[in-house]
């Protein structure tokens, strides 16, 4: 009690009259709406009729997926010769499109995972979404690898499986390290995901089942798995929901980490650095999110959701793609002073060609999308401009795609020997394959919408005014 007299009494009398000002929380889930509102909203995207714009949207994605499988059974029928590659340039849009789809798939894992344990709420009402998009991107790159290998029904050689032949993988190769890197972010992936679905199906099987929908019911009642929302199944629910989340964070950084050693083991000039790993992982973010954003603005827009998704949302989301953009960036300023100060003449020939030889096209497409676009996101009008930032997102995806092409072709095309030096063009083949996977990936996700909540009902109200029961900032 004297120390504290003693304490009062020899600070000075200015700071008995300052009060600290409450750091101001952004509202998640705006105009005060309620537990009903955010139910309702969310089921009545699968409850109600289905949208006149989602079967034109799906027929048309199904016509484009046709491209997809129309490149596959001619390639399967004819061999891999129907693509462009020919020596120098032995891999390119296969591998370019495969690890652009598996940078897409980075965002949901993210999101869900790595914002969970660092506790960021907003992460709530995109993480379903993100979640989905990374199983539906794994789906579209798994397929480049599975038919680069030309004989696809041997692909299986490629798993450790037992077989007649004592015929083993070859466990150095970073192709190796693939199937067993992707194979698991992609199993991890879909069980972060359902078990995050779980409370969100058992809702749906309720509400059909008191609109009389036995045949609904019982299906969301089937994946369900026997939810009833009883303390011990909440407890047992979040136990596993965080150690999904453990399990997933290290799996984020590590699937692009391996997929950057096809690269970065190599002797190959342009591929040789030890900048890869890091350099791949914040790439992938960057693409990530600036997929999320393509998805998620004309989803808020369509199912009127500004409630939901808020400016908030969209700051944050911009925000990560600035950062990491910035990221991509220095690397891409590292690469040429590492070029430079490792003093070796072929490695420096390979970035000098990339800026100002035949690809140089490609080269500043990359820099103009993955550089300046990102840039942009410093000013609170750009990201506060829905339209704008849908457009910005578009450039990320794009920039990024050719940031794989940049990496894999112009290394290729001019190796050490300029006897063998070469360029590299698609084939129509190689072109319709690639087109086509976009409409895989928009049926997956228009059945997604139509079927699946699009968003965590559970996670969303847990982080509204009213489930804070001690009334705590809110009244």
């Amino acid at each position: 009690m004297a120390s504290h007299a003693h304490t009062s009494a020899a600070q000075p009398a200015i700071l008995n009259e300052v009060n600290p000002t409450p750091f101001p929380r952004a509202t998640l889930v705006e105009n005060n709406r309620s537990f009903g509102w955010v139910t309702d909203k969310i089921c009545g995207i699968i409850e109600g009729k289905t949208p006149t714009w989602w079967w034109v949207c799906f027929i048309l994605a199904c016509c484009v997926a046709s491209f997809t499988v129309a490149g596959i059974t001619y390639l399967v029928a004819t061999g891999v010769g129907v693509w462009g590659h020919a020596n120098p340039v032995n891999w390119a849009w296969d591998i370019v499109n495969f690890v652009f789809w598996i940078g897409i798939g980075h965002a949901g894992t993210l999101i869900s995972a790595i914002l969970c344990l660092l506790r960021q709420k907003w992460r709530t009402s995109i993480n379903r979404a993100a979640e989905a998009m990374t199983i539906f991107a794994v789906v579209c790159a798994g397929i480049f690898p599975v038919f680069h290998v030309g004989r696809v029904w041997f692909a299986w050689y490629l798993f450790p499986i037992p077989n007649s032949n004592a015929i083993w993988q070859n466990y150095r190769s970073p192709l190796e390290w693939d199937v067993f890197a992707v194979s698991t972010y992609g199993t991890v992936s879909v069980l972060f995901w359902y078990v995050g679905l779980l409370p969100d199906l058992a809702v749906l099987r309720d509400r059909f089942f008191k609109a009389g929908n036995k045949v609904r019911s019982f299906c969301y009642g089937f994946f369900a798995l026997g939810w009833r929302g009883s303390n011990r199944h909440w407890s047992n629910y979040e136990m596993a929901y965080l150690i999904l989340a453990g399990i997933s964070t290290p799996l984020v950084l590590s699937v692009h980490t391996i997929v950057s050693f096809d690269f970065a083991v190599s002797l190959l000039p342009g591929w040789h650095t030890t900048i890869f790993p890091p350099y791949f992982v914040a790439g992938a973010i960057f693409s990530g999110f600036g997929m999320v954003l393509t998805l998620m603005l004309p989803l808020r827009a369509i199912y009127g959701m500004q409630d939901l998704i808020t400016q908030y949302h969209i700051d944050c989301m911009c925000k990560i793609v600035l950062a990491t953009g910035t990221i991509v960036g220095y690397a891409y300023g590292m690469e040429f002073f590492i070029a430079w100060y490792g003093a070796n003449p072929n490695e420096g020939f390979a970035f000098i060609n990339r800026a100002f030889g035949h690809y140089a096209w490609a080269y500043w497409i990359m820099i103009s999308c993955n550089v300046i676009t990102p840039q942009f996101f410093w000013f609170k009008k750009v990201r506060e401009n829905t339209a704008l930032v849908w457009i910005l997102s578009i450039f990320v995806n794009v920039g990024m795609w050719f940031e794989r092409f940049v990496i894999i072709v112009t290394s290729l095309a001019r190796d050490f020997l300029p006897s063998s030096w070469g360029y590299y063009s698609p084939s129509i083949v190689e072109i319709f394959t690639f087109f086509g996977t976009f409409g895989v990936f928009s049926v997956l996700f228009l059945l997604f919408i139509r079927f699946l909540p699009v968003m965590p009902m559970a996670e969303i109200k847990s982080v509204m005014p009213q489930a804070d029961v001690h009334g705590k900032d809110h009244h």
